[in-house]
């Protein structure tokens, strides 16, 4: 075949990946994370109502309980009905969820209530999308799109965030804030759910034929050393979106929109530079360096004290973010069948949410602990520097299981529904048992 004709197949089906459907859940992809990054002031509503640190964590950690129970039957309902109905459910959720906040003036059980719904909404669309792109894509070429897909994030990360830090700067008194704030946010739900119905609507979805359990399927298909790694994630997602508003505020800046936006931008270009690398250096190495990334971006925090300083660590964060999010993706959900893709995954992305709901409450109680009146910010040096340290040794953890297995990013289990996953690490196939990439998945996909 000529180099001409290579060029023209290679524009084909890049054309083929990227057309009018990628580009609206690409749009629906900004609107959610728009509304999520809004929500990077919960911690701020907690303190106005006269809550702490900790008790910000374990309100989160209750609204993830929730997220994660509710996965454990997502999954299944996606395999069996595809992802329309729940994605529009889960849209209309999180709207109410949000609009709830704005009607809550005390600390209670309606909060922690709120913040379920919220968590519950949040988990679906995020699941739903990621699987309704994976199940219109190559096979070889998912984790490159769920990472350019996931390139979306970083746009609404940085509309959300500074759209935030206006609307609780505004010369207004503090339940209106939240009510701006929180209401914004609703209305982008409402724009996602209609972008949601327009992708699904009337869309065939083929049953699997057996039906597993979510708990058999999840013993069945463990995707090894890998969910350490996105509980690491979750980790840092917490220190984030959860405490670096508080921390902002001990120390007299004027929100975190600085953060997020050099965060976004670092992120968005460095998965553009290395959409390439899973199949140049392999997913496992991809792990490693978002490690490493995230270490110093959480090691490079505790020198902050003015708003400019929040570059550095920004960059480092975001070039972790931009290799591990769709590595962890893909070599999670990989490691289930397509049929069960679903279930693959929300499970997946329910190790990120296990992550923050574990450390949330652990980061805010070290907060509380070493925090004085006279150095109100000394409590985030330690939270700092403990998550920088699980980091590291979740790295070293992955470095010697997962990551001395060779990876395969085109290969996938699809009917040997009796191999066991001792035979599997980290998402990656073992050398002892090589499988072909199917023809029919491909053109399933």
């Amino acid at each position: 075949m000529s180099i001409s004709e290579n060029s023209i197949n290679s524009f084909a089906a890049t054309a083929s990946v990227y057309n009018r459907r990628f580009w609206l859940a690409y749009l629906a992809n900004v609107m959610l994370v728009t509304a999520n990054a809004l929500t990077f002031h919960f911690a701020e509503l907690v303190a106005y109502l006269g809550g702490s640190e900790q008790l910000t964590g374990s309100v989160i950690r209750t609204g993830l309980v929730g997220a994660l129970l509710i996965r454990l039957w997502m999954g299944n309902y996606i395999d069996r009905y595809g992802v329309g109905p729940l994605w529009m459910i889960s849209s209309a959720g999180l709207a109410l969820g949000l609009l709830s906040f704005t009607f809550i003036d005390a600390i209670g059980w309606e909060l922690h209530a709120a913040r379920v719904l919220f968590s519950i909404s949040l988990a679906g669309m995020f699941t739903c999308s990621m699987v309704h792109i994976q199940n219109h894509v190559p096979p070889e070429r998912r984790t490159e799109v769920i990472g350019n897909l996931g390139s979306s994030g970083f746009v609404g990360m940085i509309i959300g965030s500074n759209l935030g830090d206006f609307l609780m700067n505004i010369d207004a008194a503090p339940p209106a804030k939240f009510h701006y704030l929180f209401g914004t946010a609703a209305l982008m739900a409402v724009g996602h759910f209609f972008i949601s119905a327009a992708l699904t609507w009337k869309q065939p979805h083929e049953k699997p034929k057996d039906g597993l359990s979510s708990i058999q399927l999840l013993v069945r298909y463990w995707p090894g050393p890998v969910v350490a790694v996105g509980i690491v994630m979750g980790t840092v997602f917490a220190v984030t979106t959860a405490f670096l508003s508080r921390y902002s505020t001990a120390i007299g800046l004027n929100g975190i929109g600085t953060f997020f936006t050099a965060y976004a931008i670092s992120a968005f270009c460095f998965r553009i530079m290395t959409s390439g690398w899973s199949y140049r250096f392999g997913r496992h190495m991809m792990v490693l360096y978002g490690l490493a990334g995230h270490f110093f971006a959480l090691c490079s925090l505790v020198f902050v004290t003015q708003e400019w300083h929040y570059i550095l660590p920004a960059i480092c964060g975001g070039f972790g973010h931009a290799l591990l999010f769709p590595a962890v993706v893909s070599l999670g959900a990989g490691a289930f069948p397509k049929r069960y893709r679903g279930m693959g995954t929300t499970l997946a992305l329910g190790f990120v949410e296990a992550g923050t709901m574990i450390s949330a409450p652990i980061l805010g109680m070290i907060i509380d602990h070493f925090a004085t009146a006279e150095w109100s910010n000394y409590g985030f040096t330690p939270m700092y520097l403990g998550a920088a340290g699980v980091t590291v040794f979740v790295a070293i953890y992955y470095g010697f299981t997962a990551a001395r297995v060779p990876d395969t990013d085109d290969i996938h289990v699809e009917d040997k529904m009796d191999e066991p996953s001792s035979a599997k690490v980290g998402g990656a196939v073992s050398p002892l048992k090589p499988e072909p990439a199917l023809a029919c998945e491909s053109s399933e996909r």
